[in-house]
């Protein structure tokens, strides 16, 4: 009996001690502001506690199903011309409205049989209907409508997340708001510069490299532009806004004829890196492609470049970020798989584009729908008055069960006090954070882990009442009370993990808090409790009272 009860008496030790290593983990002191920040290097603070931003952005999926659409227009106009199927027009009526209709005018009736051929067996991703007067209305499917916003926003919940991580935002809050369509709710607790992150997470990070079919010509106005080419652009070209090449004044925007279809895109790019000039420390992006991209930008600026084809007219490549034009150079020479982006960069500005880069291109930009700043003196009243209101009801409660159960009242105080230790020791090793809810999750679980004492108690006063010595009472009253504390807590854990999966915010903190209290309550109202009733009891004699 004395050896099993010392062997419990270990187990119980090693446990405190591992959960105090949660909390703490190694202070670097033992003082009372060495511990102090131990602890808040262990135990993460929420957004309601910490302060910082929170935002509700809204997904543009249109612009995702308008990508694929265009995509779509200039793969069948490809495909027509290979034909030999003449056409008058393919384009898109209303790509803010309808970005999945594209009509075709100008298909003759002999050749319609051709068209569905083709949309067939290469657009199998679109219904094809006859319109009036011999047009043809290419409609994406809905299904896959669908199916490509959800996942647009799931994308762009991906590149968020990665583009939040560079900058060491503790815990943050990034997943859909089910409160609306295609929206996205983002925490971020402790950010001190708002402004930036919000623009790196809206910032679409598309990155192209165009030809520009105009040499180092650009233009003021896009009239001008159109004009250049007789009032018609050449087919598979179009007219994209950009700062003055040469000139630091972001105000003096030109314009540029750029082929449609990138060389290469964003998301062949393998990595990129902020970088300066040897010469003149000027700050530039440093990118490396992926071996397939390689070799296609290899062949491409092989063919085109100043020093091998002196005779080509349109030896110049456009640096293309979210349709506008950052940077234009001429070839001079082939290029394989890697390359610098200059632009007036600085220090911040160009790790800020490596960093959107590197994290992927959002496939739709985003609109901001809600801001909200929680300042940190917030935070300080909350967590100090939190602390304080567990602090008392914990006392208060340790108090009346050495008045109410005396003796037996010091072995629930013990377990109540392990159960706190348990608690942050969970979750300082799981990395949960704690929010303002979460305190109350805290107290809750103080307040069950009273009421399985109670219970056990409740069932040894009966037993003792009934006549049964110390021994049997207390083993008894366990036995009883067993199945109904396990049937309470299993139950209120099935209910936090319901809030835990489709809960958000400080909803999740509070179940995350109440499931590891549970979890920890189970220990110590029937394991821990009972060990320490047990080492009671093997010190008193026979048939002596026990004080409960």
């Amino acid at each position: 009996m004395q050896k099993n009860l010392a062997i419990k008496t270990g187990f119980i030790l090693a446990v405190l001690l591992i959960f105090l290593y949660g909390v703490f983990g190694i202070p670097k002191s033992l003082t009372r502001s060495g511990l102090k920040e131990a602890l808040q290097e262990r135990i993460h603070l929420g957004l309601d506690l910490k302060g910082g931003t929170h935002l509700i952005m809204e997904v543009e999926v249109n612009e995702a199903v308008s990508a694929e659409t265009d995509h779509g227009v200039e793969l069948l106009k490809e495909r027509l011309q290979k034909a030999n199927i003449p056409f008058a027009d393919i384009s898109k009526p209303s790509a803010e409205k309808q970005p999945e209709l594209i009509i075709i005018k100008g298909i003759p009736p002999d050749q319609s049989t051709k068209l569905r051929t083709i949309v067939s067996e290469d657009l199998q991703q679109y219904d094809l209907r006859a319109g009036a007067e011999g047009t043809f209305n290419l409609t994406y499917k809905p299904t896959l409508v669908s199916d490509l916003k959800s996942r647009a926003v799931t994308q762009s919940i991906e590149a968020i997340r990665r583009r939040i991580d560079t900058l060491g935002v503790s815990e943050p809050v990034i997943q859909e708001h089910g409160l609306g369509d295609y929206q996205i709710l983002i925490q971020l607790p402790g950010v001190d510069d708002p402004a930036r992150v919000k623009d790196m997470i809206k910032t679409t990070a598309r990155l192209e490299f165009r030809q520009e079919l105009d040499g180092p010509r650009s233009y003021a106005t896009e009239e001008e532009a159109r004009s250049a080419h007789n009032g018609v652009l050449p087919p598979g070209t179009e007219i994209l806004p950009g700062r003055s090449i040469g000139s630091h004044d972001e105000t003096k925007d030109k314009y540029y004829v750029l082929a449609k279809v990138p060389v290469v895109s964003g998301t062949d790019v393998r990595s990129a890196e902020p970088a300066t000039k040897n010469d003149t420390n000027e700050p530039m992006v440093r990118f490396f492609l992926t071996p397939s991209a390689g070799r296609k930008f290899g062949d491409f600026t092989g063919q085109h470049n100043s020093k091998d084809h002196p005779e080509d007219p349109s030896p110049w490549l456009a640096i293309v970020l979210d349709k506008r034009v950052i940077e234009a150079a001429i070839i001079n020479s082939q290029i394989s798989d890697e390359g610098i982006i200059e632009g007036g960069f600085t220090n911040q500005t160009a790790k800020d584009l490596a960093t959107a880069v590197n994290s992927g291109a959002l496939p739709a930009s985003l609109r901001q729908l809600e801001e909200r700043t929680v300042g940190p003196s917030l935070g300080a009243d909350s967590i100090r008055e939190g602390v304080r209101a567990a602090i008392f009801g914990m006392l208060a409660v340790m108090i009346f069960m050495l008045i109410y159960y005396r003796g037996a009242g010091i072995n629930a105080d013990l377990a109540l006090f392990l159960n706190l230790v348990i608690l942050l020791g969970f979750m300082g090793f799981f990395g949960a954070t704690l929010t303002l809810p979460g305190i109350a999750g805290v107290i809750l679980t103080v307040g069950m882990g009273v009421d399985s004492n109670v219970l056990i108690f409740e069932r040894i006063r009966e037993e003792l009442r009934n006549g049964k010595s110390s021994a049997a009472a207390v083993d008894q009253g366990f036995g009883r009370a067993w199945l109904t504390i396990v049937d309470t807590h299993v139950t209120t854990i099935v209910s936090a993990g319901i809030l835990m999966i489709f809960g958000s915010g400080p909803v999740k903190g509070f179940a995350v808090t109440l499931t590891f209290g549970l979890l920890a309550n189970l220990f110590t109202a029937v394991f821990v409790s009972r060990v320490i009733f047990d080492a009671i009891l093997s010190r008193k004699q026979r048939g002596e009272a026990l004080s409960i």
